[in-house]
């Protein structure tokens, strides 16, 4: 390191500290990044790597962006899975001789980036940390930097667990100590969660009203979290509010693959909000509220009380139209509070900021006195809860310019006659420049050059400038020479002179004191940011509230009820999403009955003829009745369901190198690992990604199983028919199917639920539809009529036998080749295979017979 200058070697040091990061090192106006940052740098951002001289033997890697556009650019190395060190300049170049002295001030992390263009303000961001409890429990702590909304669960299970938890809530970022990053770093990093470690112990400068109130085993992941935000982002975050428990028996758990089955806030191909359950529900007119559906959908409530509260409120909502309507209209006019405190508290908020507060603040008391003027207890109860921070107003309504400029450097951002000084400094400048222009036109007049101007820079202040034609009209014995141009002389006069210490002084000291008198209000307003955390939350409930009652009314849906036992009654029910994408008219609706004893249904029926859309539809009534919206249907009696588990759709999960299959097999386990006889099961076509004997084996044991072991209620999609047998051995399980009827050869899907079994499969019509080669379809309708009719005549005919219309000679094998062809034959289900399958083993086998009758 000695060989280097000494400004690399001040580098060297620093970076020394944050291996971790790409370092932003400050020079001038620019941040430099060396070595190997610089290599890894140009090539993720797309900027020019060059080399300087280090004092070292070699050019050093190099590259550089401009400090004020900075922001994009730390913003990508962010979204690829980084982290920047800031580095700055404390020192002022100009005033210090030698190295100037420079310390890293942040470093933003995926889990503390709160501020960008690919900030979702719709959604919460949040960072987490986990405390090992023993005996597979952890402690999982989580907090939204931007908003200091934090929570903390207790999580019982395997890491597996852990990370379902983490994924539902979209985390980047996690905090963990040493030797639970050795244990999770392989699993995480898989899935593109970035594992941070903070082995420090309890931080004494961390205020502790916010996880002090919590169970012991707990504190301590809270405390790791803020502990690490602290060394981060080097500063104490006073918008943190108190850690929220969230009890395991008050939220309806529902896992992250469950939660991208259920396409609840991203559809699984496009991941876009478009075509989810929060698509629908999302009438939200602020971001907060949209923030709160968001976290409504990911953790609908467990306890009926709460829930029934909720729809009460909605109700009240839904009777008083114009009620409505008045708080929405003035809801509109309401900013994000919880992102403004946010701003506030870390010293970042703008002028602008502020009056958005201040704007919001003017619309607090109209909400409050709309809701009060309700003869409704619900609403009555809302307007009690809002704290309308009227000194906070009243200081921001005195000091803040209405339209005040983004940044501070161009001044407007104090209203005139809030401070004596300010408004004399001010008259100052401004009666000065008015008199400069004054000055102009008499010069002007003296002179009769009428090209004459007053102008001014930073390096020679004002002057007037006269072109060189122009020189003989001038009184140059009043005149100063300033400045000589190519085509101009600038002068300055006696009088000119003396107007410029006035001018100039008042505009300099004016934007100091200004500038001081925000940060003044800046901090005086900081003091008050837990009320207007308290009044965001208000707000944000009561914007999702009124969108629950507005999409309720719109879309005719109905208030559910809940009862303490286990049975579901949906009666005409309808999936919003679906129902919302095309013509309400032409949506077919459909019944779902569960009772305690008989609480499983068995569907079938063809390939798209909507059973998973049923399925999920029930599941998707669940969740938005405990949400505390009112749900599609005519009539909803449901039970409190404590965990949703979904098995529908197939996906390989490339990352972790598991195949559909195995994807299903896990999913599978981890629903009948977790799931109470209080849960809501969706199974759709187990077993299908392995063989027929397999698939259905497993199929029916796994229905066994939740019968006799678990209990929930379950809906279990199958394209295995024989598996209809069982309703006559698992007493509560029931048949349906989806209805399908054939018209001139082509098959018509009436999307209807009716009780009893499915007669057929409608495999080859659906592949018809599918677009595949007439020639093939047509060929294996043949086989299939073959099949059938063979079937039908003699069910113990075998696959041999079946195969002997083909020229082989598989009877008289003889060869060890030939026996194993035999076998393999003979033990052939074909019955139980598609068409298409069916061709494919009769295409395999007939090459093998061919090949050995050549040999």
């Amino acid at each position: 390191m000695s060989q280097h200058t000494p400004m690399i070697q001040q580098y060297l040091q620093i970076k020394e500290q944050y291996t971790d990061a790409f370092l932003f090192f400050r020079l001038g106006d620019f941040y430099e990044m060396f070595f190997e940052d610089a290599v890894n740098a140009s090539s993720i951002l797309e900027i020019t790597l060059t080399s300087r001289d280090s004092g070292a033997k070699d050019r050093i890697p190099m590259c550089g962006i401009p400090y004020h556009s900075a922001t994009g650019y730390i913003e990508t190395l962010i979204q690829n899975g980084h982290k920047v060190a800031i580095c700055e300049q404390m020192e002022d170049p100009r005033s210090v001789k030698g190295i100037v002295k420079r310390e890293v001030v942040k470093v933003i992390t995926p889990g503390t980036l709160t501020e960008g263009k690919t900030i979702d303000t719709e959604a919460n961001h949040f960072i987490g940390a986990i405390d090992s409890l023993g005996d597979q429990r952890f402690a999982l702590a989580y907090l939204d930097v931007g908003t200091g909304e934090g929570k903390v669960e207790l999580i019982e299970g395997t890491e597996r667990s852990l990370l379902a938890e983490i994924e539902s809530l979209g985390m980047k970022e996690i905090v963990v100590d040493q030797t639970l990053h050795l244990t999770l770093h392989e699993m995480f990093e898989n899935r593109e969660i970035m594992l941070s470690i903070e082995d420090a112990e309890q931080n004494a400068s961390i205020a502790k009203d916010t996880y002090g109130h919590l169970p012991n085993e707990l504190q301590e992941a809270c405390n790791k979290l803020q502990s690490y935000l602290m060394r981060m982002q080097k500063m104490v975050f006073g918008h943190i509010r108190p850690f929220v428990y969230i009890e395991k028996d008050a939220k309806l758990s529902i896992d992250a693959n469950s939660m991208r089955n259920l396409e609840l806030v991203q559809t699984i191909r496009s991941g876009k909000k478009e075509g989810t359950l929060f698509w629908v529900l999302d009438e939200t007119v602020t971001a907060m509220g949209a923030r709160k559906l968001r976290m409504w959908i990911h953790q609908p409530l467990a306890q009926r009380k709460a829930i029934e509260e909720r729809l009460e409120t909605v109700s009240n909502l839904v009777d008083e139209f114009f009620l409505r309507e008045e708080l929405v209209e003035e809801l509109k006019n309401v900013y994000d509070l919880e992102r403004l405190a946010g701003r506030i508290s870390m010293g970042s908020a703008t002028a602008r900021d502020l009056a958005q507060l201040r704007n919001s603040l003017t619309h607090i008391p109209k909400l409050q006195k709309i809701l009060s003027e309700s003869k409704r207890p619900m609403l009555q109860q809302i307007a009690d809860k809002m704290d309308p921070c009227e000194d906070t107003y009243q200081l921001l309504a005195d000091a803040i310019a209405e339209n005040p400029p983004l940044t501070s450097k161009e001044g407007g951002l104090i209203k005139d006659g809030y401070n004596e000084k300010l408004d004399q400094l001010r008259d100052a400048s401004r009666n000065g420049k008015s008199w400069l222009a004054q000055l102009e036109q008499k010069e002007r007049q003296a002179t009769g050059i009428k090209t004459l101007k007053i102008g001014y820079n930073r390096i020679f202040g004002y002057y007037i400038e006269i072109t060189k034609s122009n020189v003989h009209l001038a009184d140059l014995t009043r005149y100063e020479r300033k400045q000589t141009l190519a085509n101009a002389e600038r002068y300055i006069t006696t009088e000119l002179k003396e107007k410029e210490e006035l001018i100039l002084n008042a505009e300099a000291d004016g934007q100091i004191l200004e500038t001081n008198l925000f940060l003044a209000i800046r901090e005086q307003v900081k003091e008050e940011v837990q009320r207007i955390q308290k009044l965001a939350t208000v707000v944000s409930e009561l914007d999702v509230l009124l969108a629950f009652a507005v999409v309720s009314e719109r879309n005719r849906y109905i208030r559910p009820e809940f009862h303490d036992g286990r049975a579901l009654d949906i009666q005409n029910g309808r999936h919003p999403v679906v129902e919302k994408m095309m013509n309400h008219s032409l949506y077919i609706p459909n019944s779902c009955e569960l009772a305690d004893y008989s609480n499983m249904l068995l569907i079938t029926g063809p390939n798209m003829s909507g059973k998973s859309t049923f399925m999920r539809q029930v599941a998707l009534t669940v969740v938005m009745a405990q949400i505390g919206c009112f749900v599609p249907c005519e009539k909803a009696v449901l039970p409190i369901t404590d965990q949703i588990f979904t098995r529908i759709g197939a996906a390989d999960d490339v990352a972790s190198g598991q195949s559909t299959f195995m994807m299903e097999m896990m999913e599978s386990q981890y629903a009948l690992a977790h799931a109470t006889s209080r849960s809501l099961l969706l199974f759709d076509e187990i077993g299908r990604g392995t063989s027929t004997y397999d698939g259905m084996a497993l199929a029916q044991a796994m229905m066994e199983h939740i019968h006799e072991q678990v209990g929930a209620n379950t809906l279990f999609s199958t394209h295995y028919h024989e598996l209809t047998k069982l309703e006559d051995v698992l007493a509560r399980l029931l048949n349906v199917h989806v209805a399908a009827k054939e018209q001139n050869g082509k098959v018509v899907f009436l999307h209807k639920v009716l009780p009893g079994a499915a007669d057929r499969s409608y495999g080859i019509h659906v592949a018809e539809l599918a677009g595949l080669p007439a020639e093939l379809v047509e060929r294996a309708k043949k086989l299939l009529q073959r099949f059938e009719e063979e079937s039908a005549a003699n069910e113990s005919t075998s696959v041999s036998e079946q195969l002997a219309l083909f020229d082989t000679s598989i009877e008289s094998a003889t060869s060890l080749e030939q026996q194993k062809l035999l076998d393999e034959i003979k033990a052939a289900d074909v019955l139980n295979m598609t068409p298409l399958q069916a061709m494919q083993k009769i295409a395999e086998w007939k090459e093998r017979v061919s090949a050995e009758m050549k040999g």
